[in-house]
This record gives structure tokens, sequence and C-alpha cells, in this order.
């Protein structure tokens, strides 16, 4: 019960890396606040809502918080509503994310910004409503999820690549200004994990990439969970401004 009394939020929540991230946490005691977005034939409402059941069925505290990531008012109010009801807010996880994969000479100018407004933006948004909250109680953890992208680029991903790439930045800088605060601020980097996304890739280019990897496999959620539980935990309250790298060693 490494998370014993604590209380999350968890961006991108409903399915994938941030599904799984929420079921570790609330293994180890901690009480969630489950962020997840409309989406046009895709009832991520009622996945979330699932997922808080399953919460709940451990004997933790679980609400679902409907917001776009991207919009400050409505993430400011969603961090008010999560604090109200789970008495608190210790840890921060920014797993929400999208793509819209292209070359640059394909990459339209508003699938350019739609990623960045996502996928860093929504990181701001979301670390900026936190902050005093945890700046208040001397206490919090705030994990975001970069990517291998980020580190070392990736064909197509332009667009992608910059977002990862200024949320390691980001995150290097807010840590530098809360580290004396009881605050600590990291990333984590997956590689190629197994999830919806990655399982949209052509399968013809699946060995492409296997080769790239020293292991040989993709990741699982279940492996950037369990990075993202150590980051929370007070094991890790003396690491702060690092990015954790979970590839299988593709990028060293």
């Amino acid at each position: 019960m490494r998370l014993q009394g604590r209380a999350a939020l968890i961006t991108g929540a409903s399915r994938g890396i941030g599904r799984a991230i929420a079921r570790r946490f609330a293994a180890e005691g901690c009480n969630v606040a489950l962020n997840y977005v409309s989406e046009a034939g895709r009832d991520n409402a009622a996945e979330a809502e699932a997922l808080a059941a399953e919460v709940r069925g451990l004997g933790r505290k679980a609400l679902c918080l409907e917001a776009d990531v991207t919009d400050f008012a409505a993430v400011q109010a969603m961090v008010a509503a999560a604090v109200e009801a789970l008495g608190g807010l210790h840890i921060l996880v920014n797993n929400a994310g999208i793509t819209r994969d292209r070359t640059l000479r394909k990459l339209s100018p508003e699938d350019w910004q739609a990623v960045l407004d996502v996928n860093l933006t929504g990181a701001f948004n979301c670390a900026k409503a936190v902050l005093e909250p945890m700046l208040e109680q001397g206490y919090g953890r705030i994990i975001s999820l970069a990517s291998v992208v980020g580190l070392m680029g990736n064909f197509g991903q332009a667009n992608y690549a910059a977002s990862k790439a200024g949320l390691t930045g980001f995150s290097k800088s807010l840590a530098r200004e809360v580290a004396r605060k009881g605050v600590t601020v990291n990333c984590i980097a997956p590689g190629f994990i197994d999830t919806e996304m990655t399982r949209a890739i052509p399968q013809d280019v699946i060995p492409q990439i296997l080769a790239q990897i020293p292991m040989g496999a993709m990741g699982t959620v279940e492996d950037v969970a369990n990075a993202a539980l150590f980051l929370a935990s007070e094991e890790a309250g003396y690491i702060t401004g690092q990015v954790l790298s979970v590839n299988g060693g593709m990028y060293m």
C-alpha cells in the first residue's frame, strides 16, 4: 500500500496507459479522479465509469471527470472537483495525448497545433491548476507521459515529437521551481507500448520497429504503470527533473 491515503488525478484515464496507471495506483491504496474527454463514435464516459467501479471495488474512492485539457477553465473546475471529492490531491499524471501523424510536407497547421494543444498545453494547464493545492500542503508528485519519440525523433511525427520534447523541458523547468516546496516533477518516456495507438501501426512496419528494440518486443501498459507507481511513491522522494525511459532499450 505505497499510496495509502493519497489522491491522484489521471488525465486520459478511460483506456490504455491511463487506465493501467489508475488500476495500479488504486491497488496501492490511492483514491483516483479519472479524467476523460468525449469523442465521436466512442463512449469514453462508460469506459471511465467501468474503471471507477473497479476502483471502488478495491475500497477506494473514484470519480469520473469529463474535461478537455486544452481548456484551462475546464481544467480548473476539474481539479477543484477532485480536491473536494477526494479530500485533497497529491498526484497528477499527465497522460492525455493524441497523434496526427504526417510528414512535414503533408502536415497541416491545424494538425500541428492540435497535437501541441493536447500534449503540451494540456499538461501545462493541469500542472498549473494542481500546483497551488500541492504547494499549500507541501507535497506533490507531477508525472507526465513523454515519449521515446521526443528523445530520438521519428519519421512522420514532427508534431508529436515536438510536443513530447517540449514536455520534458517544461517538466525539468518546473522541477527546479518547486523542488524546495516538497513537489517533484518527472517524466516517463515510454517506447513502443502495446496500446490502441500502436495497434494502428501498419502490420508490415511492426518488424522494423521490433528490430530497433534490444528486448525484441513491445512493452505493456503495466510496465509503464509500474514506473508511474515508483515515481509517485515515497521511494522516489529524492528524484525530480528526470525522464524515466520505459522502452526495452530502444533508446539509451
